[in-house]
């Protein structure tokens, strides 16, 4: 695809991570950008009405809009990449040091020129001398130590298209995986719950402990200081 036009259009990219609070599985965050003149298509704008917070989706309709979001980035019409901080990171950068290179890593797979932390910053919409700029939107709070200038925008997924499809894009890409985990740890659920702490996955730990893809960490208020070990790990 040629991407040209997402380097000169100045746009927005928004980010959002799914899983951060889960017990299991990897941390992914995603990263969406709209192309040049995409808001100025009615026809886009009206398909983008249920592009909202992933959270208040069902799964079929996730599966849904990313088929649509997929569309569109073979049209050329946007770009999306998600990337994913592993169980190995989180054990060593904690959960917010892999959630921040995840994020970094999906910025990074667009075809953007990123603008760097160092560079001066200026309110959001202001165009440089230069001409307009990329502006990167993070749901929530900015991030300390973060490779690239950036805006965060608290309830971001429900407040910016660009959040929002990225949050979208970061569930599905993340519960694919899970289910895709549960085939091959069938005793924990994750297909189901998708490595969150739900009654039954916190049962499926008592019984069997923990696979090697539970965050060991955050198993210490489940299982109590000590435990983080298990037959599967």
């Amino acid at each position: 695809m040629d991407c040209g036009v997402f380097r000169e259009c100045g746009a927005l990219v928004g980010v959002d991570e799914a899983g951060r609070g889960a017990l299991a599985g990897p941390v992914v965050a995603a990263a969406f950008c709209p192309g040049e003149g995409f808001f100025e298509n009615s026809e886009l704008r009206e398909l983008c009405a249920d592009i909202t917070d992933s959270k208040l989706l069902s799964p079929a309709q996730r599966e849904e809009i990313l088929a649509r979001l997929e569309q569109w980035r073979d049209e050329g019409r946007v770009a999306f990449a998600a990337a994913a901080g592993e169980i190995d990171e989180i054990e060593r950068l904690n959960i917010l040091g892999a959630t921040r290179l995840a994020m970094t890593r999906a910025l990074e797979a667009l075809p953007l020129e990123l603008p760097s932390a160092g560079e001066a910053e200026m309110p959001l919409f202001e165009q440089a001398a230069s001409g307009p700029r990329l502006r990167i939107l993070i749901d929530g709070k900015p991030l300390k130590n973060f490779p690239y200038a950036h805006d965060g925008l608290v309830k971001g997924d429900s407040r910016s298209l660009c959040i929002a499809a990225a949050s979208i894009v970061a569930k599905v890409t993340r519960d694919r995986l899970m289910v895709a985990l549960d085939a091959e740890f069938p005793a924990y659920g994750f297909a189901g719950h998708k490595g969150y702490g739900t009654a039954t996955h916190r049962a499926a730990l008592h019984a069997h402990g923990p696979c090697p893809y539970h965050r060991t960490l955050f198993l210490r208020k489940v299982l109590g200081e000590g435990e983080g070990k298990g037959r599967n790990s």
